[in-house]
Order: structure tokens, then sequence, then C-alpha cells
């Protein structure tokens, strides 16, 4: 998103809201979330359910017409299944073909006799962040969690002691280092320099990433000690075959979509020039669909043939391996319902306007709104947005540096306490097999540890550099 983008974004935003509109949608706010966490805990509703229901519930007390509740909700479903859902509905063939075709025990044996029990979660934590490094989150998980989950089960760990780690080098990667969609959206409001930018989001990463990651599972694996959930594990699969593929033709599967996307990514800042005929076709062969499709089509030749699999077989498969992720799907839809009837409710827009009155440093204000709005609509690239172009202003007058920590400050504020209004709250809970209770126990404390860890070093850093 250019500058010029976001200054039409906020020349387009609605005028600002009363001290009573004020009122009025954080109150919207709170019952919304209220009702969701009490249905889903107190009546056991199932969470589609509970979604859906909350999300009317917010428009209701927002003051919202109900049909506009209702397209607000339906629209914010629709694009987020469009983002994510073939995405997921990829990697769970993906995620099938590997566990099916013996692929992934030949991965899941090799881990665990390089890795040792104390090491382990910090082989997961590093083998998150680079393959994180050119996905988005969603991707990174769908492609993970069959690992993380063998891993668990196989060699007898606690989940959260090997998801955790897993799960906080993507989200580390995700809020922070460049090439994902909010750094950049950011780096491009506040006109930072990209490879300052991205050399300081490293520095900060690393020291995040073991804080949230090897060092918080610990205490995660204690707090919520759940075995991997037998209906996502895919089943040993090697012992009833004759054959398997090999580790070096299976890792390279798994790290196609990986290399394609990095690709793009690379082509995107050398080239710089959305006309080029080089960086248009890699801008189709990196996207995230062309990607994961190339790694599935490509799994057939590399994996099931292999192993010997039929036509008829590598059918019955795909079937097979998309049956488990419908209710995923609806509910990850439904919590994406429930962030755009945030959003078109307005409640970003106030936590807009609320902050202009805010006299604290740019930086710590920059991680302030982000936070706000993080918490408000459950998005992250919103509160991205949102913050960058509002804190653009005061990059004025900063130097590189600064300008590049402003960026990262935004990004560590945008990753706060994800709970019941972020579609990838739901995926960790129904991945793992959690309750709402235990993912807030676990990815949520997570993610708020992320946040604020961040936050501080990039403070720090202002300080010395």
């Amino acid at each position: 998103m250019t500058r010029l983008n976001v200054e039409l974004l906020a020349a387009d935003a609605p005028e600002p809201i009363t001290s009573a509109g004020h009122a009025q949608l954080g109150i919207a706010v709170l019952a919304g979330i209220a009702v969701i966490v009490l249905l889903i805990t107190r009546f056991k509703l199932h969470a589609f359910l509970s979604l859906t229901i909350g999300s009317l519930a917010l428009g209701a007390f927002a003051g919202a017409p109900l049909d506009k509740t209702i397209t607000s909700f339906t629209t914010g479903l629709g694009s987020t299944v469009a983002g994510v859902g073939v995405l997921i509905a990829l990697g769970a063939i993906l995620g099938k073909m590997l566990a099916d075709s013996g692929g992934a025990d030949q991965i899941v044996d090799t881990i665990l006799a390089k890795a040792s029990g104390r090491t382990m979660p910090w082989a997961m934590v590093l083998i998150a962040s680079v393959i994180g490094l050119p996905l988005f989150f969603e991707v990174g998980v769908v492609l993970l969690i069959p690992v993380v989950l063998m891993v668990a089960k196989r060699g007898n760990f606690s989940l959260m002691r090997i998801g955790i780690p897993a799960l906080a080098g993507l989200s580390v990667m995700h809020g922070l280092v460049p090439p994902h969609p909010g750094p950049l959206v950011a780096i491009d409001a506040v006109q930072a320099n990209l490879g300052v930018t991205l050399a300081l989001g490293v520095l900060v990463a690393i020291p995040t990433v073991i804080i949230a990651g090897p060092l918080f599972g610990r205490y995660a694996a204690r707090w919520v000690d759940v075995p991997a959930p037998d209906r996502m594990v895919p089943q040993r699969a090697s012992e009833e075959l004759e054959r398997t593929p090999g580790f070096g033709a299976t890792l390279a599967t798994i790290l196609l979509p990986v290399v394609l996307m990095l690709s793009k990514a690379l082509v995107d800042i050398v080239v710089d020039d959305p006309t080029h005929s080089v960086q248009r076709a890699f801008d189709v062969i990196g996207s995230p669909l062309i990607a994961l499709l190339a790694a599935v089509l490509v799994g057939i030749f590399t994996l099931l043939r292999p192993a010997g699999f039929a036509r008829e077989r590598v059918s019955q498969l795909v079937e097979k391996g998309l049956a488990p992720i419908a209710g995923i799907l609806l509910i990850v839809g439904a919590g994406g319902g429930f962030k755009q009837t945030l959003i078109d409710s307005g409640v970003g827009q106030m936590i807009l306007d609320i902050s202009e009155d805010w006299s604290i440093p740019a930086l710590l204000l920059a991680w302030l709104i982000a936070v706000a709005i993080r918490l408000a609509t459950g998005s992250a690239t919103v509160a991205t947005i949102s913050a960058a172009g509002l804190v653009a202003p005061l990059a004025a007058d900063m130097s590189t540096t600064h300008t590049a920590l402003l960026v990262l400050a935004i990004g560590a504020g945008s990753l706060f306490f994800s709970h019941v209004n972020d579609a990838g709250f739901w995926l960790v809970k129904e991945y793992f097999g959690l309750t709402v209770g235990q993912t807030i126990k676990t990815w949520s404390v997570m993610e708020t540890i992320i946040s604020v860890v961040a936050g501080g070093v990039v403070l720090l850093l202002s300080l010395i550099i």
C-alpha cells in the first residue's frame, strides 16, 4: 500500500465519533465478546454458531441495522475463507500426502534422531522461523502442524512444549520481518528503509522468539498439558508400505512453496517494477495459492508415486485429506466475519479518534495504537495499516534507524493478545484440539509476550542507536 493509498483511506474515513458514540461502541465490543465466550464456555455451543450470534449481538448493541450487520459478517466470512480457506485446503492435502506416503515419517524420524529432548523445542523454533520467513502465518501453520503433532506424539513430548516454539517462530516473522505484508505496508507508509528495517527486524526477532518460544513453552506445557489430538495426527503409514519416499525428496516437496514465495519476495525487492515481465511471472508462481498447489502436484510424483500409489488411491487421499478441515474452515471464516463486523461498526475509527489526544513518545504511541486496534478488531494487518497511517507524519523528522524502529513498534503492537475476534485464534484452537480457555493460556499469552518483548527491545534500541 502506497503513502497515497494510506492518505486516501484517512480521507475517506468516517467523521470522528462523539463521546456518547465511543461509549456505545465500547459497550458493544465488550458485549459481543462476552456473548461469544459465554456461549462457548458456559453453554458449550459450537464456535461457529457462537461467533455468528456474537457478531449479530455486537451489531445490535452498536445500534447498526440488522441487514448491515449481516452483510458485514458474511462479507468478512467470505473474504477470510477466500483468502485462507483454499490455503488451508491445499495444506491439508499436502499434509495428508506427506502422512500417507510415509514422507512425514522420514522427517519426524530424522528430527527425533538428530535432536534430544532438551534441544527439540529449539529445533522447532529454528525450523518455524526459517520456513515462516517468506510465508503468510496461515500457510506456515498448515505446513508445520502435521510435523509438530507427529513429533509431539511419537517423541512423547508435551504438545505445548513443541507447538509453542513453532507458533512463536511463525508469528514473530509475520509481525516483524519483511517481506510479510504487515511490515511492508508500514515501511511504505512511513517511508522507512527496507534493508535497515529487515536488519533491525531480525535483531528484534531473535530475543523475542527465544523468550516467547522455547522459554515460555516450558510454562505453557505446565499450564495446559494436553496430548496431540488423534483426529489431526497423521497415522504412521510407513509400516504398511513396501517403499517410501526418501528424506531429500520429502524435504524438497515441503520447502518448494517456501522457495517459490521467497523467490517472489526477493524479485520484488531487486526488480521493483510491477510492469517488468520477470516480476509479473514471480508474482504468479510465488503467490501462496500457486506455491502450495505446485507443492501438491509435485508431491504426486515425489511422494505418492514412490510409495506405490495408484491414480484411484490419489483421488481418495485428497478426499480424506479435506474431510477433517470442514469445521476449521467454518470457524476461521466466522472469526473473520466477527472481525469485519467490528471494523464496519466503527471500532477502529473510535480507537484512532481517541488516540489523537495522547501525548507520549512516538514509538510508544505507535505500539499502543496498534495494540488498541488489534484488541478491538482482531486483525494484525488492520492494526498495522491504521497505526502506520496515523503516526506516519511523526516519521518526517526521524533518522533512518528510528523510522525503521517505528515500523517495528507498529508490528510488535499488532500482535498483542490474540483472542476470540482473531481468525488465527480459532485456527490454533482447532488444530491443537484446545478449549477456549486453554488457547488463551497458551496462544494468547504467547502473542502478548511477543508484543511486549519486541516492543521493549525496540524502545531499548531507540536509546542506543
